[in-house]
């Protein structure tokens, strides 16, 4: 099995501190205390990439055993609510960090899904899972509807990412790491253009 390389683990702990961001602000906000920050900020940041070890058989998962994991969570929580100020003059502080964390989740849990010798379409799949994971634990968590549940363009901008990593796989477009930027930039970007736009996907209503 090809071992995971260095930058693979650059994007995962990137994605790990976006989100960690994203569930310490939307804690914050919500007025829990510091434990219920902390506790929020590492289920966010690494919740998601828990369920896909789980389910790829990387027994015990990363989240769990690697302290950089850790580390990376209680360090953007720490300084999510020392500069929460700071971080609250970005505008939709949230919104901005969750994207970046669903861009670089995407395409982590894509490329470990295929390094652990999985297929395509599971590899597609758990890169959904590992981006929408840590949002939709962040939401129940806060008592709020999961995005990924609304009409917003949120698990599609994930779904577009790890398809591109996939397919850069297969048909060996470009080296690795530049098609895991590319589909970076492009899920960051789609979900960032909907939500600039009010992009939306069909939905239908009651009778």
């Amino acid at each position: 099995m090809e071992e995971l390389h260095t930058f693979y683990y650059f994007l995962d702990l990137a994605g790990t501190f976006a989100f960690a961001i994203s569930g310490a602000t939307a804690a914050r906000e919500r007025g829990l205390d510091l434990f219920g920050i902390f506790s929020v900020a590492f289920m966010v940041a690494c919740g998601g990439g828990i369920i896909r070890d789980l389910c790829i058989g990387a027994i015990p998962p990363a989240g769990l055993t690697n302290w950089y994991y850790l580390a990376t969570a209680m360090f953007a929580a720490t300084m999510t609510i020392w500069l929460f100020p700071v971080v609250e003059k970005i505008k939709r502080p949230v919104i901005l960090f969750d994207a970046a964390g669903l861009a670089l989740f995407a395409v982590t849990g894509a490329q470990k899904s295929l390094i652990f010798g999985h297929n395509a379409e599971v590899a597609i799949l758990l890169g959904i899972v590992t981006a929408v994971g840590g949002g939709i634990i962040r939401d129940i968590l806060l008592n709020r509807v999961p995005v990924v549940l609304e009409r917003e363009i949120y698990a599609s901008a994930a779904l577009l990412g790890a398809l591109i990593v996939v397919l850069g796989v297969s048909f060996d477009w470009l080296t690795n790491d530049w098609m895991s930027i590319i589909a970076i930039i492009v899920g960051f970007s789609l979900r960032m253009l909907a939500l600039r736009f009010h992009w939306n996907l069909p939905a239908f209503s009651k009778k």
